[in-house]
C-alpha cells in the first residue's frame, strides 16, 4: 500500500456534518477540523521525501492540531515530540501521552510573542537536535490552507450556493483556505473572521489570551486578511454563553471557538434573510468537560453572570479596546492597509442601520 493510502485511514473523520440550524443557517461541524490539514500536511511532506518513515515529527501545539498529530503518528509509526504550554487542557495532555507523544510544557512567555513564540524558540531547539525530524509548522506551511479545499467542496455538494461564511481563526487555515476555494465559485461569498481581544490577528494589541484555540500573539502567514469582509471579537463568556446555547438549541457539543462562530453566524443570519449562511465548528466538546460546560468553573469567569450583548459594537479602527463583541469592517484588505487607514478613536456604539449596510444586509 502507498504512503498516500496509508495516509488516509483517519479520512473518514475528516468531513464535517452540515447541520441545518433554522433558516438559511448551517453549522459545518467536525469532529476535528485538524485532522484534515495535518494529514494533508504529513502526505505532502512523505511525497517530497521530507518525512521519512520512522521519523520524528516536532510541533508548537496546545491543542487540537497536536492531537490531530499525535492520532496519525500512532497509526502510521512516526515519533511525536509537541511543545505546549498552561492552556493545554489535562485530558488532552493524558490522550497524548497515550497515544505516544512526547509533550514538553513551557511555562514562561518570550518576551515578544508571550506562550507561542516561547513554544516555537523551544521547537527550533529539537528540530535542530533530532536528526531528520520534520515541522508541519501549522502556521506558516501554505498546504495548511490549501487542504481545505476539500472542505469547500463538500459545502458546495450539499448546500449548492454559500453567500457567507464565519468562522474562528487561529492559524488562519481554515477560513483563509475555504473561503479562497469557495470564491472561485461564488466570487461575492462574504467572509467574517471571528477572534478575541488581546489576539494581534487582526490589529489588537498583543495581551493574555483567554480562550482556547483563537486568536494568537504571534501572526502566522497563513491568515491571509485580503479574504475577510469583517472581523469579530468575542470576549471569552460571550463565547462560552454561545457555545451552551449551541448545545441546547440544537444539541451539538462542540468547543467554545464553535460557540463564538455560532453567536456571530445567528446574528447575521437573522440580518440577512435569505442568504445561505455556513460556520465552521472545528471540534467537539469532550476536552471542555470540566470547564466551558461546568458550572462552578464558568462561576470564575469575568462576565459570566452577565447578560450576553444581543449584538456587536461597531469600532472604528481593530486597535481599539474592546471590553465585548465588537465588530469592524475590514473590505478585504491586508493588515498593513487597515492600520494605516485606522483612526484613533474608541469604541463607539453604531447605529443599527449603518450596521445592516455594513454587514451586506
Amino acid at each position: 500500500m502507498s504512503t498516500r493510502a496509508l495516509m488516509r485511514k483517519l479520512e473518514d473523520f475528516e468531513a464535517p456534518r452540515v447541520v441545518p440550524l433554522g433558516g438559511n443557517l448551517y453549522g459545518a461541524s467536525f469532529f476535528l477540523m485538524k485532522l484534515l490539514p495535518a494529514r494533508f500536511m504529513l502526505e505532502r511532506a512523505a511525497d517530497q521525501g521530507l518525512l521519512r518513515p520512522g521519523a520524528t515529527i516536532c510541533e508548537s501545539s496546545s491543542g487540537t492540531f497536536g492531537l490531530a498529530l499525535a492520532m496519525l503518528a500512532v497509526q502510521h509509526g512516526y515519533r511525536l515530540i509537541l511543545v505546549s504550554d498552561w492552556a493545554l487542557d489535562r485530558n488532552l495532555h493524558r490522550r497524548l501521552i497515550e497515544l505516544g507523544a512526547e509533550v514538553t510544557i513551557v511555562d514562561r512567555p518570550a518576551p515578544s510573542g508571550g506562550l507561542q513564540q516561547a513554544r516555537l524558540d523551544r521547537l527550533q531547539g529539537y528540530l535542530q537536535d533530532v536528526s531528520g525530524s520534520y515541522w508541519p509548522s501549522q502556521y506558516y506551511n501554505p498546504d495548511n490552507p490549501l487542504s481545505y479545499g476539500k472542505v469547500a467542496e463538500q459545502l458546495v455538494d450539499r448546500l449548492g450556493r454559500v453567500d457567507c461564511l464565519i468562522g474562528p481563526v487561529g492559524s488562519g487555515g481554515s477560513m483563509s483556505g475555504t473561503s479562497r476555494y469557495l470564491r472561485t465559485l461564488f466570487p461575492d461569498l462574504y467572509a467574517i473572521g471571528v477572534d478575541t481581544p488581546n489576539s494581534v490577528l487582526f490589529g489588537q494589541p498583543s495581551g493574555k489570551l483567554n480562550l482556547s484555540g483563537l486568536g494568537g500573539n504571534i501572526l502566522p502567514s497563513n491568515v491571509d486578511h485580503s479574504q475577510f469582509d469583517e472581523v469579530h471579537w468575542l470576549v471569552p463568556a460571550e463565547a462560552f454563553h454561545a457555545t451552551h446555547d449551541l448545545h441546547r438549541q440544537h444539541g451539538l457539543f462542540m468547543g467554545p471557538t464553535s460557540g463564538a462562530a455560532y453567536r456571530v453566524a445567528k446574528w447575521w443570519s437573522r440580518n440577512n434573510p435569505g442568504k445561505t449562511v455556513v460556520a465552521l465548528f472545528p471540534d467537539e466538546g469532550h476536552r471542555y468537560a470540566e470547564t466551558v460546560y461546568d458550572e462552578d468553573w464558568l462561576e470564575k469567569i469575568a462576565g459570566w453572570s452577565d447578560p450576553p450583548r444581543a449584538s456587536p459594537f461597531t469600532v472604528s479602527t481593530p486597535m481599539a479596546p474592546m471590553s465585548g463583541w465588537s465588530r469592524f469592517a475590514w473590505d478585504r484588505r491586508s493588515l498593513d492597509d487597515v492600520l494605516a487607514h485606522a483612526s484613533d478613536q474608541h469604541d463607539t456604539a453604531a447605529d443599527p442601520r449603518a450596521d445592516s449596510a455594513r454587514s451586506g444586509a
